[in-house]
């Protein structure tokens, strides 16, 4: 077969990712030229966007596109997320790395990028027999993201080129949008409402509680066991996925994701199930993120309840679509009690 050639196992629809082009693309590029596509696979992950694995020339990509009906933001959100693997070369945050973006729509009829893929394995997808016999390197997962989380936001955003990557009143802007999108969900038919667990106590404290001052840097966005790679043999963290919604706000917001999703058994809010024996504990992770940081976690209980209080608002939007009729019944019914686990913990954490 030459480089020319349609794999025979191509496993997107040519209209979506044409590897013919992709070949020319490439080869255009110098990134393994002349070589042909083989091995090509459709990996499953934790967006709605196309991600297909391949090898060339002895090395192994990942190209990542939008889904199929674009939002009005997918092209700029390729953009941005090439740019920041771009970034991050070089530092000690483990993730994909970068090898080029294709910015124009033309070629592919989206924005779309391709970065080196990384070994390793989705917990949530279960955990391989050489994690699951070793509570020593199931301890290790929690603590390498503990710790890769804290190299992100140790990270000078201007120094790498992200000075212009985001807002400065970033902290200001959370629980306003939150307590929005709560808001907007009236707006659907058949919707009787938030009946969430203190949803109108928890953004008056969210609101009232909110650290005046704050360090800017790079935030992933959307950090937690699902959105990272292990390592199979160590149990390490091998690389930092799904970077679409980062941007330039306060990296604490990270470290609250990550608090108030970890797996355990008195985590109403564990919404991947799962609850090995040997995972580490809240406050491990705390500990771990304060002895690789200069930041000030007097008020990360306040950045935790943020983490549940935002993602439960974001998930309570398919209950609304559902009652109106625009999702299924039993996707809503599976988010609304997501969310409720959600407004439970941050309740309990902000104590209303």
């Amino acid at each position: 077969m030459t480089s020319s050639e349609t794999p025979a196992d191509w496993p997107l629809d040519s209209n979506l990712v044409d590897p013919a082009k992709l070949v020319a693309w490439m080869d255009a590029k110098g990134i393994a030229a002349g070589e042909p596509i083989i091995g090509a696979k459709l990996l499953t992950g934790g967006t709605q966007n196309f991600l297909v694995q391949f090898d060339r020339g002895g090395s192994s990509y990942v190209l990542r596109r939008p889904p199929e009906n674009k939002r009005k933001n997918s092209d700029e959100t390729m953009r941005r997320e090439a740019r920041v693997l771009e970034a991050l070369a070089g530092s000690a945050v483990p993730h994909p790395s970068f090898v080029a973006v294709e910015s124009d729509t033309e070629l592919m009829g989206c924005a779309f990028f391709l970065m080196g893929a990384v070994d390793g394995f989705l917990a949530p997808d279960g955990l391989p027999e050489t994690i699951e016999a070793d509570e020593a390197k199931q301890h290790r997962m929690g603590i390498s993201m503990a710790e890769a989380i804290a190299a992100l936001g140790a990270l000078d955003h201007n120094a790498v080129g992200l000075g212009d990557f985001g807002k400065p009143e970033y902290l200001e802007r959370q629980v306003p949008r939150w307590r929005g999108q709560l808001d907007s969900y009236a707006d659907f038919d058949g919707y009787p409402g938030v009946e969430l667990p203190a949803a109108t106590e928890l953004g008056d404290w969210l609101e009232a509680n909110r650290p005046t001052s704050w360090q800017p840097g790079i935030i992933h966005g959307d950090f937690h066991i699902a959105n990272v790679l292990f390592d199979p043999e160590t149990g390490d963290l091998a690389g930092v996925v799904d970077w679409e919604l980062a941007t330039i706000g306060d990296p604490l917001i990270d470290l609250g994701q990550l608090l108030a999703l970890w797996p355990g058994n008195d985590n109403p809010a564990n919404l991947h199930g799962l609850h090995p024996t040997g995972f580490a504990t809240h406050d491990e992770l705390l500990s771990t993120y304060a002895n690789n940081t200069t930041r000030d976690l007097s008020n990360i209980d306040w950045y935790t309840a943020l983490a549940a209080y935002r993602l439960g608002s974001i998930l309570e939007g398919s209950n609304a679509r559902a009652d109106a009729g625009l999702a299924p019944r039993e996707i809503g019914d599976m988010l609304h009690e997501a969310a409720v686990a959600l407004f439970t913990r941050a309740a309990s954490i902000a104590g209303v």
